[in-house]
């Protein structure tokens, strides 16, 4: 799976681990996350992130 940037912070989202703590199952892939989710770190929507 690939993994995304925030260009931001640098926040690593990886889909294998997601982001439980927020809502985002492990496995998750990108493009199913919901487009109102927010970097846990600094709080930008996730059209601040690339792809790795």
């Amino acid at each position: 799976m690939e993994t995304y940037e925030c260009t931001i912070c640098g926040y690593i989202y990886n889909p294998a681990v997601g982001d439980p703590e927020h809502g985002i199952a492990p496995g998750t892939k990108w493009e199913d996350i919901p487009e109102d989710w927010v970097c846990p770190l600094c709080g930008v929507g996730k059209e601040d992130f690339s792809k790795q």
